[in-house]
């Protein structure tokens, strides 16, 4: 079982990161003194459940955690600055603070640095998130002491509903379009003059017609999906909203 560190300070650690083409250190007191933080760390940037889950719903749900009064959302690995730097443009992930640690510094000094060795790749992070006010840990969320890589406690919902259970997490978004559609453009006008934020998959190359009759049932676009149910065609999306 990894160490549960609640009610004690975090460890001093200097990061090394690389903003605007300029070497930085970054200390833990940087981040942590006088704010509420959510730090969340994990095996590896790019690895599947980090890529697909893990950061991805912190990211959505940033501005949720903001208006329950926390400053900061960090994602820390085992991984250089130029890694976390690459894989925080390809996630889109501009919600979230990326901290390397590259040496394993802080995940030792919280005693969950972990070997990894089975699978290439040396000393790593367990999978953990924690609530850390002024510099000491209120709450952990360490993942089970099992073999492989599981993903059960330290997810972003977990976190919230501790944080406070009456939180509503938004309601996701994703608009099928093309482009030069003036239905799309009136459909996305609808969604921002309510406040809602959204994917948009657009027709062509491999996102085909047939790929939208497979998922909609219709052939025309918009299609729009709201919370995972299909609303429909921008006349639909009117009627749901008003």
């Amino acid at each position: 079982m990894q160490s549960n560190r609640e009610g004690q300070k975090i460890p001093q650690a200097t990061f090394n990161i690389r903003e605007d083409n300029e070497w930085k250190q970054l200390s833990t007191d940087q981040l942590f003194r006088g704010k509420n933080v959510i730090l969340f760390a994990l095996p590896g940037a790019f690895t599947p459940t980090c890529s697909s889950t893990h950061l991805p719903r912190y990211n959505e749900l940033a501005e949720v955690f903001a208006a329950n009064g926390i400053d900061e959302i960090l994602c820390l690995s085992v991984n250089d600055t130029f890694v976390m730097n690459e894989w925080q443009a390809i996630q889109h992930a501009e919600n979230i603070r990326f901290i390397p640690d590259g040496n394993g510094e802080f995940s030792e000094g919280m005693g969950m640095l972990v070997n990894k060795n089975e699978l290439g790749f040396g000393q790593r992070s367990w999978r953990y998130s924690m609530l850390v006010r002024d510099g000491v840990i209120e709450k952990m969320f360490i993942e089970p002491d099992q073999p492989g890589d599981p993903f059960e406690v330290s997810d972003a919902d977990t976190m919230l509903e501790y944080l406070n259970p009456n939180a509503q997490a938004p309601e996701f978004v994703t608009l099928f379009t093309k482009p030069g559609c003036p239905h799309c453009a009136r459909a996305k006008a609808l969604l921002e003059d309510k406040g809602y934020r959204y994917e948009q998959i657009e027709l062509g190359g491999q996102i085909t017609t047939r790929s939208l009759r497979a998922a909609t049932g219709a052939g025309t676009v918009p299609q729009i999906f709201i919370g995972g149910k299909l609303i429909g065609s921008a006349d639909e999306l009117e009627a749901h909203l008003a």
